[in-house]
């Protein structure tokens, strides 16, 4: 799988984009994979550690930098490169595999302007999600908080424990601005992240006036949304008809 195909800006329904199969370092053009071995700067990348391949790069060490959780496209490499490069940052980016509890990827009450319905972290008491932690020096963070209008940067409630078992402090975690969508089934549990086809078939599914407004077609749906009009009105079908009642994440 050639994790830096297709781009969900371009194909909305192939959000979240690729994701790796394992941990790597996003390293511009390439993804490196990283095998755990002992503290995280002695894991390994390619014939070295992860702390050599920053150091060879004139990167910032692990310590220096900050974790973020990512719950959407922030997991897929081709989406962080793009968002680095737009904001004339270097895309060298560790990014690990963690044991997260009391969170799973869920989905926001709201349409993105190129016509994908996105990822927000939900509340998942007593489950264990495995997500992707990006190590994102000063300048990463800054520019990844410009690229995420719709969230808010807060500390996990929670640690974390990497694959190889080293736990780490709460790192941060995007909340959604926005609210979350609750679960088809009725019980008003957020519902969690799907396909993007599936989901946005769901709402469809579920709601009339979202048909009357976007069509009754996954592609209907993401064309129609890309108009401002339009998209603000589903912005209010979501919110009337689909938002679920959301405990807090964060600290």
């Amino acid at each position: 799988m050639d994790l830096f195909d297709g781009d969900p800006m371009a194909e909305p329904l192939t959000y979240p984009g690729r994701i790796p199969e394992g941990s790597g370092v996003l390293d511009g053009d390439a993804y490196v994979p990283l095998r755990p071995h002992g503290r995280p700067e002695t894991w390994r990348a390619g014939e070295g550690t992860l702390s050599g391949l920053l150091a060879a790069r004139g990167c910032a060490p692990l310590h220096a930098r900050h974790r973020v959780i990512a719950v959407g496209s922030n997991a897929a490499p081709s989406q962080v490169r793009r968002k680095f490069l737009n904001h004339g940052v270097r895309p060298v980016v560790p990014m690990t595999v963690a044991d997260v509890p009391g969170i799973a990827p869920g989905v926001s009450a709201h349409v993105s302007k190129w016509g994908y319905v996105p990822a927000a972290p939900v509340p998942a008491p007593g489950e264990t999600a495995r997500l992707f932690v990006l190590w994102l020096d000063e300048q990463q963070l800054a520019a990844l908080d410009r690229t995420e209008p719709n969230y808010v940067r807060r500390p996990l409630a929670h640690s974390v424990t990497l694959e190889g078992g080293t736990r780490l402090p709460p790192p941060f975690v995007y909340e959604g601005r926005h609210g979350c969508l609750r679960d088809s089934d009725g019980d008003g549990r957020p519902r969690r992240l799907t396909a993007q086809r599936t989901l946005i078939g769901s709402l469809l599914d579920g709601s009339a006036a979202l048909r009357r407004l976007c069509g009754d077609t996954p592609e209907k749906f993401v064309a129609n949304v890309r108009h401002d009009a339009v998209r603000a009105a589903a912005y209010k079908i979501l919110q009337s008809h689909f938002r679920a009642e959301q405990d807090d994440i964060s600290e």
